[in-house]
């Protein structure tokens, strides 16, 4: 009995000292919410805009989505289809898992328990959310006037990219099959967009770049990817699974040096991203 006695308890201890040199199952074998060393923390790309619509309701870790988006460091990320509670969780994995620290601001147009959780009399915050390794001022949250079978919106932050200040404006409009509501919503935000010297839009705009209703925002501003452009007759590469492309990254004032469209398992949307260059503006 005694020898059975020192036997557990010397499995137990061992177990223990296991569980200290291991550590508890986290993705990629990292330690959940252990910070990583100071040596660790990454550099984000300064002039780096993103874009993503992280699908919602997906069956997505917020460890996977913080995982590519740390594959790429963006300076800006602007996220459709966001639950308040999953931007949280992607912003804690990145700064713990990968060293990115990103400020947040939200647009979230809608309460849905259904996709984001918490209670039916308390639901979770549902929308736009834009992450930014610099701090961001003058955030905006505007609710189109018909959202079309969703409220939908855009939110716009003043940040910096590339060492100089852009407005950054973030939106998902209507779902397909909604034109008219869409092209209304795009008439809202290039009058928006328009004000400023210096802006890039980005989201999940739902219509291909040759469809009417994009003009009002192709007026003020052009796509990064200039395969893409009205007048193009190159390959404007997919951004879903369904082989449409609905995802960009629409400039004004800025120039794009390199523009990439990056699949992913965690989306049924893939990852848009443009790197810019920002000329200083005269006199400044």
């Amino acid at each position: 009995m005694v020898l059975g006695r020192c036997a557990r308890w010397l499995v137990g201890v061992m177990t223990v000292v296991c569980m200290v040199l291991v550590g508890p199952s986290a993705p990629s074998g990292a330690l959940l919410g252990a910070s990583l060393p100071v040596g660790s923390v990454k550099d984000v790309v300064p002039n780096r805009v993103m874009t993503w619509n992280l699908c919602n309701p997906c069956d997505t870790g917020n460890a996977d989505r913080a995982a590519e988006i740390a594959a790429y460091a963006p300076q800006v990320i602007g996220m459709q289809e966001a639950c308040v509670r999953d931007v949280e969780s992607i912003r804690e994995h990145l700064r713990n898992l990968h060293g990115l620290v990103y400020h947040v601001e939200y647009g979230s147009v809608l309460r849905k328990w259904g996709r984001c959780g918490g209670a039916p009399w308390s639901p979770g915050a549902f929308g736009q959310a834009i992450l930014s390794a610099a701090p961001m001022t003058d955030a905006v949250s505007v609710e189109y006037p018909d959202g079309g079978s969703e409220d939908r919106g855009y939110m716009a932050v003043t940040t910096t990219v590339g060492g100089e200040s852009v407005r950054v404006f973030n939106t998902h409009l209507a779902q397909r099959q909604q034109e008219e509501v869409r092209a209304e919503q795009v008439r809202v935000l290039a009058a928006a967009a328009a004000r400023h010297e210096r802006a890039v839009l980005i989201g999940d705009f739902n219509a291909v770049p040759d469809a009417p209703e994009l003009t009002p925002v192709q007026q003020v501003a052009v796509e990064a990817d200039a395969r893409c452009r009205p007048a193009s007759t190159g390959d404007c590469e997919p951004t879903t699974d369904w082989q449409l492309r609905f995802d960009y990254v629409f400039l004004r004032g800025v120039t794009a040096l390199g523009h990439r469209v990056q699949p992913n398992e965690a989306s049924d949307h893939h990852m848009v991203y443009a790197d810019l260059r920002t000329e200083e503006r005269p006199g400044a």
